[in-house]
């Protein structure tokens, strides 16, 4: 059965058990900035167990794409040696909602293996929670899988193994795992093989059900939770080994046709693995090849680009580790952008967005492998100087971080180049290091406190004006889980109809700090949760509305100047200044958005719209948006695209952009099914999180979009559209900023002012402008070749015209020591280069004071080379002027910043290059 079939009859068989096939999330987590990527199954329905979010369906079947790469799920370091460990793989998994429990989840998993799979019943081995650290004995699911198999075959197992929880508090329970026996053909190291408890690969874990049953408080309680849930997890990699009799993942139909292409492009032959046997060096390189090829292919079709920061890091390791092992298998020249087909064409079915995308993948992946070549350009010399100046010792970690971050070399390139030369590398700095900068950049990516990271602490009980859970029950204690009043609100935005909601409930209110109040007075900060309101929450790239509450006419008002939510899935509290009066739950406010700004805002995300089908129509339906910002003032869209686009291009879209303004199309909004829409065409967009009805913004004829963000009623309120902007900002990815409206005037009208003023300081009409500055600039570099010449020459004659020749004998050879002043950096090299070959054989130092600045440079004749190392001088006298550098044996250069100390430099020059020579008076 083929790897394509058994993912199809696993949600086939599912389906037939009333279960909804969901299609894949993407592989970055919508609304979970705590994760790095998707690594289970059972991340898109988080909100569902936890109660917060409600669908037409209480059970679902998933195939999902999932990265482990990070934290105790980090598989990265096991990728190649291993027969079944990825960084990539898709995770099969069934899910019930409070719908069916243990009963029905552990026999729709032995029907599935056993008749529709048909895998001998005697080689599965189920596993039971034993009881333990106060949590019962699973008898319940030992009974029931007692009817499946025989008693004996059923492990029990502790926490570590059969005991899942979400977090250290929240949903949890106790697992059932079915371990596969593959046969005693494996070879076991033990005297005797304990089992699917050995450390062998003779049985093999390939599915884990999840009872989630408990909620467990901050002290460690577990108390039933409400409905039970169902969550399970299966590696497809795995179980399509078991079905295809093949004990390395690497050797079924997901990774063969990968192999045979990379085989084909590096003239290596991959060998499957015999039970027990270990892989040669060029099969792990294509493993890690073949592997990371699927996880940065499917990063980037889900909107991941290469970058220095979180996520991108990730890709951009992983993508370099590839380069790094092709280059083992013999690849000097960029090969992986030509494999991206062979993923889109085998995986393309199940995950259509690699075929639409594959262009753009490929084009993302050549440009990094152009850019890791020209790290290694920059990167080997600084490493090659770094190794000599261990000269056999050790590499401590802080260089070697500083080569791995700053100039991209990859840790194994690192630590094979220094094993080659007999240098060790502190491995132990370089972690500690690494962790310094990862949690630097965890910090970097939570928002600040002004910007809403502190959480919203809930008094004990309920607030006035509020309703009492139907149950009687108290709310949380403070500090802990959200009351039911407020954290619980529904959460009614009634801002894509109106500006202005009257007579709005205040359900809760919080100080500066986030702590539930009952009232805030005149002249303070506070948030404020109303039953109803029309601002809009930033989301999706657009910004939050501002405006004003009031109550009792003007006695009472409220500058409102951002929004933040009260809890995940709960209602959103608008930030507020009080003016006048004071505010208290249970009153009754006007609420009312600044409408001129939303109008603004409205024009810019319209105009978004159309800036991204335009892009589609001219770049082609490779672009895909990778991010936005909707403001008052203007538009910021970047997307998918392998290289600048060029002017007659962007002309060509502004024009689009206007013609669609001009055209005056009514905007639609509708409501429709997430699966609906996306078959109709709308385009999803990355990094947000859609559930099963969506909103759906189409301007008929040229865009639709899934969006919740606000609208023009119709194209032509936007006036007028001007691009500003167009650049870069990572690997594969542009940006435009633009502007609209009143935005796009004010725009047009300064760049007016300023060709005037242009053309005013250069005297001449518009048509003879280009042609003037073009003069001008060649003029200023005439004069200024014409300026180094005569520095140049006045350096060469030096002090000899009025002192005679300033260089002096050091043994067989001539040593010039000078210092010269105004000279660019080019300059002062071949200044060096003339000397040196005046001199024949000898060595030359040139020291240059650029206003305050201070260069040195070491030039070195190659019949000396063997005695004197340029490099080796700068480094012993750099420091002198506060400098430092390296270089080869017979070039060096260093800045410094002390030109003070330019004539003991010089002074000290002397007596290093003596010492090299073998002068006896240097030392």
């Amino acid at each position: 059965m083929t790897s394509s079939r058994i993912r199809q009859s696993f949600l086939d068989y599912f389906a037939g058990e009333g279960h909804e096939i969901v299609r894949s999330s993407s592989l970055v987590p919508a609304d979970d900035p705590t994760l790095l990527f998707t690594n289970a199954g059972m991340n898109q329905f988080k909100d569902l167990f936890l109660g917060r979010e409600q669908r037409a369906y209480r059970r679902a079947t998933t195939s999902q794409k999932c990265m482990r790469v990070s934290g105790k799920h980090n598989d990265l370091d096991n990728v190649g040696p291993s027969r079944r460990h990825h960084t990539f793989f898709e995770m099969l998994g069934n899910f019930s909602f409070g719908d069916y429990f243990k009963d029905d989840a552990i026999p729709f998993a032995w029907t599935l293996l056993t008749e529709v799979w048909q895998l001998p019943p005697d080689r599965l081995h189920p596993t039971v929670f034993k009881g333990e650290a106060g949590i019962p004995r699973d008898d319940e699911a030992h009974a029931i899988w007692s009817r499946l198999v025989p008693s004996d075959r059923i492990v029990e197992m502790g926490l570590e193994d059969n005991f899942w929880a979400m977090g250290d508090t929240g949903p949890c329970g106790r697992c059932s795992e079915v371990h596969y026996e593959r046969g005693d053909h494996v070879p076991c190291e033990e005297p005797a093989c304990r089992g699917i408890d050995c450390s062998c690969e003779r049985y093999v874990e390939i599915w884990n059900n999840v009872f989630m049953e408990f909620d467990r408080d901050a002290g460690g309680n577990l108390a039933p939770l409400p409905a039970a849930s169902i969550d399970t997890g299966m590696g497809l990699e795995r179980i399509v080994a078991i079905i295809q009799d093949k004990t390395s993942n690497y050797d079924t139909d997901l990774f063969t046709p990968l192999l045979r292409a990379i085989g084909a492009e590096t003239g290596r032959a991959y060998g499957p693995l015999a039970p027990g046997g270990a892989p040669g060096p060029d099969d792990v390189s294509m493993r890690v090849v073949a592997d990371h090829l699927r996880a940065m292919t499917f990063l980037i079709g889900d909107g991941v680009m290469p970058s220095n920061e979180w996520r991108g890091y990730v890709l951009r390791k992983i993508m370099r580790r590839a380069m790094r092992h092709g280059k083992k298998l013999g690849m000097t020249r960029p090969f992986l952008h030509r494999l991206v087909d062979v993923v889109a064409r085998e995986m393309g079915d199940a995950y259509p967005e690699l075929r639409t995308g594959r262009e753009t993948i490929a084009g993302v992946v050549r440009a990094e492998e152009d850019r890791f070549d020209a790290v290694l350009t920059d990167g080997l010399p600084r490493l090659e100087a770094a190794l000599t100046r261990a000269d056999g010792g050790g590499l401590a970690g802080e260089d070697v971080f500083r080569l791995y971050d700053t100039y991209g070399l990859p840790l194994d390139f690192i630590e094979d180049l220094a094993a080659e030369r007999g240098v060790t590398v502190d491995r132990g700095g370089f972690e500690r290091c690494l962790e310094a900068q990862r949690t630097q950049s965890r910090a970097g990516t939570r928002f600040s406190a002004d910007a809403g990271s502190s959480e919203f602490t809930f008094a004990t009980g309920n607030p006035a004006g509020s309703a009492v859970p139907a149950d009687g029950a108290d709310s949380s204690p403070v500090g802990s889980t959200p009351g039911p009043s407020v954290a619980h609100a529904s959460d009614r935005f009634e801002g894509y109809t109106a500006t202005r909601v009257d007579d709005a409930e205040i359900l809760g209110l919080f100080d500066d700090a986030r702590t539930e109040v009952s009232e805030i007075g005149p002249g303070t900060a506070g948030y404020v949760v109303l039953d109803r309101t029309p601002f809009y929450l930033e989301a999706g790239g657009q910004v939050s509305d501002t405006g004003r509450l009031t109550a009792a006419g003007d006695a009472v008002v409220a500058e409102v100047d951002g929004l933040e939510r009260v809890a995940p899935g709960g209602p959103r509290a608008h930030r507020v200044q009080v003016a006048r009066g004071g505010l208290k739950v249970g009153e009754r406010v006007n609420a009312a958005v600044d409408a001129e700004r939303r109008d603004a805002i409205r024009r810019n995300h319209t105009a978004t719209h159309l800036l991204h089908a335009a892009l589609r129509e001219h770049l082609g339906a490779h672009v895909k948006q990778a991010g936005s910002l909707v403001a008052p003032d203007r538009l910021r869209f970047d997307f998918a695209h392998d290289g600048p686009v060029d002017p007659e291009t962007l002309d060509a879209i502004e024009r689009t952009v206007n013609a669609g303004v001009y055209a005056n199309h009514a905007v639609e909004t509708e409501v429709r099914s997430t699966q609906e829409a996306i078959e109709a065409g709308a385009m999803a967009l990355f990094g947000e999180k859609y559930g099963d009805s969506v909103r759906v913004v189409s301007v008929p004829g040229v865009s639709m979009e899934l969006c919740g963000g606000t609208h023009c009623r119709a194209t032509g309120d936007i006036g007028l559209f001007a691009v500003t902007q167009e650049t870069g900002v990572a690997a594969g990815v542009r940006r435009i900023e633009a502007v609209t409206g009143e935005g796009a005037v004010a725009h047009l009208q300064g760049q007016r002012r300023s060709a005037a003023a242009v053309l005013d300081a250069l005297g001449v009409s518009g048509d003879r402008a280009v042609d003037t500055v073009r003069r001008l600039q060649a003029e200023a570099r005439r004069l200024a070749r014409e300026l180094d010449q005569l520095k140049m020459k006045a350096a060469l004659g030096g002090p000899a015209e009025s002192q005679g020749d300033d260089s002096v004998s050091i043994g067989d050879a001539r040593f010039i020591a000078r210092r010269v002043g105004g000279l660019e950096k080019g300059a002062l090299r071949g200044l060096a280069d003339k000397l040196r070959d005046r001199l024949g054989r000898g060595v030359v130092l040139l020291v240059n004071d650029n206003d305050g600045k201070v260069g040195l440079i070491v030039s070195v004749s190659k019949d000396l080379t063997d005695r004197v190392h340029a490099g080796k001088v700068v480094k012993a006298i750099a420091p002198i002027v506060g400098g430092g550098g390296g270089g080869r044996p017979d070039f060096a250069e260093a800045g410094g910043r002390e030109p003070a100390r330019i004539d003991a430099l010089l002074t000290e020059s002397r007596r290093v290059v003596g010492r090299m020579l073998g002068e006896e008076s240097a030392s």
